[in-house]
């Protein structure tokens, strides 16, 4: 993998905004184990919301090809990791994107980029699950979508009720998946 690019304004404020933090809280920014921690948040932050930085439009776009395959396509078990705008810690599962195509496909790859450019940005995995869905929709126009996500939230886990293990499952869909029937196939191809 290639190193990303920082944006060198955004690491310096970063780099010093952490220093803060770790005062704050009663650590030494200063001490040997932390001299370094804060370039590695500013760098850290900066790769983990670079979704704002990518048109997830663009990415389906960029590999649309005429294809009269009017079937359901599934990409299932795309793994992710994103960080909640309440408390800004991890939420990570999968995400099962289907949708049935009306003249045009898109590279299978590019499903599982999608995805990573939305959970790549503070979220809340119900709006996660809708943009998903929406992106794919506007910019393919097919003839529906159907987003499922299945996480688990640090910040169920290790603050609050502290819940470990514990799985919230989202959906969204689109036309064709208005039908029962459509959405328990989906629903069906994608158990393990």
């Amino acid at each position: 993998m290639t190193e990303p690019n920082y944006d060198e304004q955004v690491t310096a404020q970063l780099k010093a905004n952490t220093s803060s933090v770790l005062r704050l809280i009663g650590e030494d920014p200063d001490r040997e184990g932390l001299l370094k921690t804060p370039e590695r948040v500013a760098k850290a932050l900066q790769v983990l919301t670079r979704g704002y930085r990518e048109d997830p439009a663009e990415v389906l776009r960029s590999a649309m090809f005429r294809e009269d395959y009017s079937q359901m396509v599934i990409v299932r078990d795309i793994d992710f990791y994103s960080l909640c705008e309440h408390h800004m810690l991890p939420f990570f599962g999968k995400v099962h994107v289907a949708y049935i195509p009306n003249g045009y496909i898109t590279g299978l790859s590019k499903i599982a980029r999608v995805v990573d450019i939305f959970s790549h940005r503070l979220q809340v995995q119900e709006r996660m699950t809708l943009q998903i869905k929406e992106c794919i929709q506007n910019t393919l126009s097919p003839l529906g979508v159907m987003v499922v996500v299945e996480a688990e939230h640090m910040c169920m886990q290790m603050r609050g009720v502290e819940k470990p293990h514990a799985i919230t499952t989202t959906s969204d869909f689109t036309g064709a998946f208005r039908q029962a029937k459509t959405r328990q196939e989906f629903m069906n191809l994608i158990k393990d």
